[in-house]
């Protein structure tokens, strides 16, 4: 079996396509590695009230652990020179603001952009929504992180949501463990491909037409 792209290696991809001078909001699992990685230039957001703070830290070292410091995930993050805490409220007031850009994990999103990040399945008690439907609404720009294909193989990305809609139209780009996709207006468009794989198996692994870019190439970190 090829090997796909672990999440380390997803997200150190993908803080690639931020620019100077962002406001990065992190959601959960991939996305929260990513401060890992974050160039100096961009400032990181947790919704539930820090901003400009740096790398995460691990509990094996719990000395250098402050418990004040944990991101809406429940990860321990490092302070650096700058960070900001504040109040939900003010946290909230931000992320609907269209500054924001947010790194999500997603669970389908559709050739227009649509995005599911949430399930209304038997097995979860509550919708299981939290800030995330407030972050594809209301930010700049829209990045998402996922596997390819659920652990049945079954594509993630579709020509319609098969999931409750969590935001129409709101995903400007997919990086997955196999690719690197952008929505466009004339439908997906491949720019990406992790290495090992060819163009033809990322599009049978795909619920959707995929065009590929003039310069498209493999995914470099």
């Amino acid at each position: 079996m090829k090997e796909r792209l672990s999440e380390e290696l997803l997200a150190m991809r993908v803080v690639k396509d931020l620019q100077p001078g962002d406001y990065c909001n992190l959601g959960l699992g991939t996305p929260q590695l990513c401060a890992s990685y974050m160039p100096e230039s961009v400032k990181v957001h947790t919704e539930n009230g820090a901003i400009g703070y740096g790398p995460l830290l691990s509990c094996a070292n719990p000395e250098m652990v402050d418990p004040d410091l944990m991101d809406a995930g429940g990860k321990y993050f490092s302070p650096a020179p700058g960070m900001s805490l504040f109040d939900i409220l003010t946290s909230f007031a931000i992320i609907r603001s269209g500054r924001l850009t947010t790194i999500l994990g997603g669970l389908q999103v559709s050739v227009k952009g649509d995005l599911a990040i949430h399930t209304l399945s038997e097995a979860d008690e509550y919708p299981q929504i939290g800030g995330a439907m407030d972050l594809a609404w209301g930010a700049k720009r829209v990045l998402i992180t996922m596997s390819h294909n659920t652990k049945r193989g079954a594509p993630k990305i579709l020509k319609e949501l098969s999931l409750p809609v969590s935001a129409r139209g709101c995903v400007d780009t997919i990086f997955t463990d196999l690719a690197v996709i952008k929505v466009t207006p004339q439908g997906l468009l491949l720019q990406e491909y992790a290495p090992g794989w060819t163009i033809s198996e990322i599009q049978a692994l795909t619920g959707a037409p995929l065009s590929v870019a003039d310069n498209v190439r493999e995914i470099e970190f």
